[in-house]
Order: structure tokens, then sequence, then C-alpha cells
């Protein structure tokens, strides 16, 4: 789009008082954005408020800022980084599953490689939300990485919100299973975050934000120069579950921002994935609640990929460095079926304190304490905060 195109757009989304919904009447009664403010406030009454009408006859005051913002920001790629633009309602980019949800945001910043930047980077791709707890517990994170590994090589786009916990481990699944996947055309992580793309949040995920943006998209409805609102991230999640085909939840608090990306997803007729944990743990409630309320219970990614009726991932490869994906010793090693010791036995799946485990195997502390360490270093066993430990599965 050019300069002045870009200029109505973002006029539009900047004016107070006309949300989605008002702007959408507008466009669809007066067609592009330039068109909308030509009219005078009693042709613009037919869509909207007298209120909004005469708001939409002030321009905003941030608005030429931002205008020489965007297009510099537009404009100064460079040639060898990510490519940048704004896809906006009439763009034939933009994605159709989006569309066909009840609140689509009027326009998107994405950033990412060159190749899929330029051409309809959403279009005709199967996309997986893969969300979940920001503190969850190294069972989960593994789960997390594991399973979006195996949808990634299968050829789904792993969706998720660039937070820390279950998010960034999704991320990184994503980044290697990239590495099976036999064509690069359709991007192998999308994350949707809730500040301008200028920015990056947590400041945690910034090397993890740039190995996307050269393998993924960036994708963002708020202007640049947007800092991390609280009121932004929970708004923003119904664009991760609208571009999906599906929203797997790996772990979950009952009073957690992953559920609401799974409400949104039920209500946009998407199907919703839930991963069962222990009885025992905060972050399996969550989970536990949604399958209640008719959520699909998985147990491995074939789970998911024969719900949505595709073909089965091919067996995982290691992580090339050339991905630029960062390298998880403990998954190789925790990929080997561990021998059956009475210390794993009586450890479980549960997180378990020493005190616990002493009753339990009659062991004492000093050479559980050793046992526990050989069992974390080659990866079977998790230490947790609290002085917890626990076991480690395969996802």
């Amino acid at each position: 789009m050019d300069r002045d195109e870009l200029a109505a757009w973002l006029r539009l989304t900047l004016t107070e008082g006309v949300g989605n919904g008002a702007a959408r009447r507008l466009l669809a009664r007066f067609g592009m954005p330039q068109t909308i403010f030509l009219q005078g406030e009693h042709a613009l009454q037919e869509c909207v408020t007298p209120l909004q009408a005469r708001a939409l006859r002030a321009q905003p005051a941030a608005w030429e800022t931002l205008v020489d913002t965007t297009w510099q920001w537009l404009e100064g790629a460079e040639p060898s980084g990510p490519a940048r633009a704004v896809v906006t309602l009439g763009d034939t980019r933009y994605p159709q599953p989006l569309l066909d949800t009840e609140d689509p945001p009027l326009l998107m910043y994405v950033m990412g490689p060159a190749r899929l930047v330029a051409q309809a980077p959403f279009s005709g791709q199967r996309c997986l939300a893969v969300v979940g707890s920001r503190n969850p517990t190294a069972q989960g994170a593994e789960n997390a990485r594991l399973f979006a590994r195996s949808l990634r090589s299968a050829g789904l786009t792993i969706v998720s919100g660039l937070a820390l916990g279950v998010d960034a481990a999704a991320h990184e699944g994503a980044l290697e299973g990239g590495a099976d996947v036999s064509s690069q055309d359709s991007p192998a992580t999308i994350a949707v975050v809730g500040t301008g793309l200028d920015r990056v949040y947590p400041r945690k995920n910034l090397d993890l934000a740039h190995r996307i943006a050269s393998h993924g998209l960036l994708v963002s409805e708020y202007p640049l120069g947007t800092p991390p609102l609280a009121a932004n991230f929970p708004k923003r999640n119904r664009i991760i579950s609208g571009l999906s085909q599906g929203t797997l939840v790996v772990e979950a608090a009952l009073a957690s921002g992953s559920l609401i990306t799974a409400r949104m997803a039920a209500e946009q007729g998407r199907d919703v994935f839930a991963i069962p944990g222990s009885i025992h743990a905060p972050q399996s409630r969550g989970c536990h609640a949604l399958i209640r309320q008719g959520a699909k219970l998985v147990e491995s990614a074939q789970d998911v990929l024969e719900e949505l009726r595709l073909p089965p991932a091919p067996a995982p490869l290691a992580p090339s460095p050339a991905d630029g994906a960062q390298p998880h010793h403990s998954s190789s090693s925790a990929a080997q079926h561990p021998p059956e010791t009475p210390l794993l036995q009586a450890l479980g799946f549960d997180p378990m304190g020493v005190d616990a485990l002493v009753a339990r195997t009659g062991i004492d502390a000093a050479s559980l304490q050793v046992e526990l360490l050989e069992l974390e270093l080659a990866g079977h066993v998790a230490r947790l905060p609290g002085g917890l430990y626990q076991r480690l599965g395969r996802a």
C-alpha cells in the first residue's frame, strides 16, 4: 500500500471511541478508509453514533507521528533481515480463518522472512495453537517443546504468544521441528504478541523473537511503540486461536489466560485439546476442567494429528545447528527409557519432596540426594522450586 492508504488505515484504528465493530460497518458501507474520511457527519451517522461521527471528522492527536514512524519502519527493513508489512482487512494476504471470526483485527503488523511476507503469509497454512502456564512444571515445558516439535514435523505451523513458560517452549520446539520439514514455504511458528513489533516482551525472549523472525512470523495488531499493557494480552488471544485449526493447552491453572484462549477457540468453532496431569499439580487443574467441559484429552502428538485427520509426524531428528534452535541436552537423555529403579518407582510422576521419598524408600537422605542428582544429570528427574523433584516422561 502507499503512504496515503496506510495513513487512512492508521487514522481509523486511532479514532477514539471507534472500535473494530464500528470500523467494519464503516468499511462495509463506504469501502476503503480514505472514503470514510471524506464523508460528512450525517452520512457517517448511518453507521455509527453522533459522537463517533464527530470523532471521525477530527484528526487523532498521535496520528501523523504514528504514520511517520510506521512508514519509516516499513521502509527501513534491512535487505538481509526480516521483511516487514502491514496487512489490512482489505489486503488479499489477510488470513481467511481470522475473517471468519467475530472480531478480526482491522490490521496486523507482520515481520518475518521475505519469502513468507511477500506472498500470502497465512494463506492455506495449517496452524495449531499451543498455550499454557507461564510457570510450568519441568514436565509441562518439555511436553510443550516435544509436542510442538512433532506437530511441526508433520507440517503444522505452531502459533503461540511469546510468553515465558509453555509459549516459549512451544516456539522452541517448532523451530527444532522446522528442520524436519521438507518444504519451508510455511512459517515454522507464529508469535502473536501484545506489544508493538518494535518491542519484545518479555526481554528474556529477545533471542527467541529474533529466531522466530528468521524462520516464522511475528504478528501484532498493536501500533508501533505500544508497551506491554496488561489488557492487551488477553485480547490478542483471539488472534492466536483464530489463526489456528485447534488449540492445545499443555498446562494451565484454573485462573489462567490459557483458558481464555481455549474458550475463544471453542466459540470460534475450533478444536480444543488438553494434556492431563497430576491431580496434585495446580498447573493441571485448568486442563482437567477443560476436559470435563468437552476438550479432547491427548497423550501424544499423534492424538492431535488423528483428530485433525492429518498424516503422522515423521520420526524426530536432532535439530540442525543451521536452523538456529537451541540444543536441549536433557531431551535426548529423557527420550531414553531409564532403568526402573526403586527410587523412580517411588517417585512416580507427581512432584515430591526428599522427606516423603525417604519415608517411601527407606533410603537415607544423603544417599537419596546423590541418586537424585545422578538422575537429574541424566535428564530423568527435574528439580522444582520448594525442594521438590519430578520424574520426566516422554511426550
